[in-house]
C-alpha cells in the first residue's frame, strides 16, 4: 500500500543506469524526465527558487493525505495513539540517513526551531561572544541579537568575499576570530545566499580544541549533496526537510551530540526527567502527526535516487545558466564553480546600474520565471535554485529571458 507508481519509476531508472558515474548520468534527460515524472508541479511557472521551499514528490503527497485523513477519523485515538506513536520509526529512519544515533535525532518543524533550541539552549554569561559570518539566515543572526539586548552577550560576525579565495581562507577567518571569550559558534554548512559550502569539520575540530560548542545551519544542505552528521564533529545541527529532502512542509530535525543534551535548554518548557531525552526538544504541544510520519516516503524516494546522482545533476543544472550569463558583460557569478564549495545554489549579480530586484521582479511579471532577490551589505542579486524536476529547457528559458532584459 505503501509504494507507488512514481517510487518504482524512480527506482527503474536508477536501476538502468547502470556503471555510469553521477556526472554521467546529470546530463542524460531520459534518465531525468523520468524522475520528473514523480512531481505534479505546474508546468506554466519556471520555478527556481526551490531553496525555500521545494514541491514533494507524488508518494510524500499522497502519505500526507492518508495520514491526515486517518488523523481525521478520530483524532485522539488516530492521531495520538496509533500514528504519533509511528513517530520512533521515522527518527530511526532519519537517524541512518544522517549518520547519527537516533537518540541524537529531535524531529522538528524547521531549521529555525531547530536551530533557535540550539542557540537559546546553551547557557551563556554577560560578556560571553558568540560568532558567526554575518551570511548566516537573518533569523539565526537575530536569535543572538535578541540574546544580545535581553543578556549581554556579544554577538561578533566576521564577514568574506563572495566568492571566497578557497576553504582554507574561510578557515582562517573563523580560527582568527576567536577569542578568550568566545564561547560559542555558528557556522553554516552551507549558505541560502550564494550556496557556499564551508569547511565545517576543520572549523569543528578548531573550536573543540578550544572547549567552543559549535551549532552548524545545515538548513539547505540535508539531501542536497552527500555527508554524514557523523563526519561532520559539530555539536548541533539543524536543517527543514521541506527543502532539498522533499518531506512535507513544516518538518525539519535537529541533532544534538549525546553528551550536550542534559545542559541543552529546551526551546519549550520540558519536565526535569527528560533532561537527557532528546525528545525534549519536540515538545511543542498538539501537533500533527501526519507531516513527520510522511518524511519516511521522503527518505524512500531520496534513497532511491541517491544524493550523489542528486548533487551531481543539480551542479550541472547551475553551471547550465551560469556559464552562460558570465559571458554577458553585465553579469556577475558570485557563487564559486569550484565541487567542493558549492552545489545547486547559484547566484547571479549585475555591474552597478543593473537593478536586482527589478530584474526579479520582471522575470516573474513577463516570464513566469520565479527567482528570489536577495539584498547584503555587500552585494545584491538573484538566488537561483532550480531542482530535479526542472528542465534544460527552464534553465534555458530563463537564461535567454535575463539576456534579452540586459540588452
Amino acid at each position: 500500500m505503501f509504494q507507488s507508481h512514481a517510487i518504482d519509476r524512480v527506482r527503474a531508472a536508477t536501476s538502468g543506469a547502470g556503471t555510469r558515474t553521477p556526472e554521467e548520468i546529470a546530463t542524460d534527460e531520459d534518465f531525468w524526465s523520468e524522475i520528473r515524472a514523480a512531481f505534479s508541479v505546474d508546468r506554466n511557472v519556471i520555478n527556481l527558487n526551490n531553496g525555500y521551499v521545494s514541491p514533494s514528490p507524488r508518494p510524500v503527497q499522497d502519505a500526507m493525505r492518508r495520514y491526515l485523513e486517518y488523523s481525521d477519523m478520530g483524532p485522539y485515538h488516530t492521531m495520538i495513539n496509533v500514528l504519533e506513536r509511528q513517530v520512533e520509526s521515522v527518527r530511526r529512519r532519519l537517524a541512518l540517513a544522517a549518520g547519527c544515533d537516533p537518540e541524537e535525532m529531535a524531529i522538528t518543524r524547521n531549521a529555525s526551531e531547530s536551530l533557535e533550541n540550539a542557540q537559546y539552549g546553551v547557557d551563556l554569561q554577560r560578556g560571553d561572544e558568540v560568532l558567526t559570518t554575518d551570511q548566516d539566515y537573518p533569523r539565526m543572526l537575530m536569535t543572538f541579537a535578541q540574546r544580545q539586548r535581553r543578556e549581554g552577550i556579544v554577538l561578533k560576525t566576521i564577514s568574506f568575499p563572495v566568492p571566497p579565495p578557497s576553504m582554507d581562507d574561510l578557515y582562517r577567518r573563523f580560527e582568527q576570530a576567536v577569542t578568550p571569550r568566545t564561547k560559542l559558534i555558528l557556522v553554516c554548512h552551507i549558505t541560502n545566499r550564494t550556496g557556499q559550502i564551508f569547511p565545517v569539520r576543520r572549523i569543528c575540530q578548531m573550536a573543540h580544541a578550544r572547549n567552543i560548542p559549535v551549532i552548524v545551519d545545515g538548513a539547505h544542505a540535508f539531501s542536497h549533496f552527500p555527508f554524514k552528521i557523523s563526519d561532520l564533529d559539530c555539536d548541533y545541527y539543524g536543517t527543514s526537510l521541506h527543502k532539498w529532502t522533499y518531506a512535507p512542509v513544516g518538518t525539519g530535525f535537529l541533532y544534538v551530540r549525546k553528551s550536550r543534551i542534559a545542559s541543552t535548554w529546551s526551546m519549550m518548557a520540558s519536565d526535569r526527567t527528560q533532561d537527557n531525552d532528546i525528545r525534549k526538544f519536540e515538545e511543542i504541544g498538539t501537533h500533527p502527526a501526519a507531516n513527520h510520519n510522511a518524511i519516511s516516503e521522503a527518505l524512500i524516494f531520496n534513497e532511491n535516487l541517491g544524493i550523489d546522482r542528486k548533487a551531481a545533476r543539480l551542479r550541472y543544472l547551475r553551471d547550465r545558466w551560469a556559464n552562460r550569463l558570465a559571458q554577458h558583460p553585465k553579469c556577475r557569478i558570485l557563487h564559486s564553480p569550484d565541487p567542493a564549495q558549492s552545489c545547486g545554489i547559484g547566484f547571479l549579480s549585475f555591474v552597478p546600474g543593473v537593478d536586482g530586484r527589478k530584474m526579479s521582479e520582471t522575470l516573474w511579471s513577463k516570464y513566469s520565471i520565479l527567482t528570489v532577490y536577495i539584498p547584503h551589505d555587500t552585494y545584491n542579486g538573484l538566488r537561483i535554485t532550480p531542482n530535479i524536476y526542472s528542465t534544460v529547457g527552464d534553465i534555458d528559458t530563463f537564461s535567454e529571458a535575463v539576456e534579452k532584459e540586459l540588452g
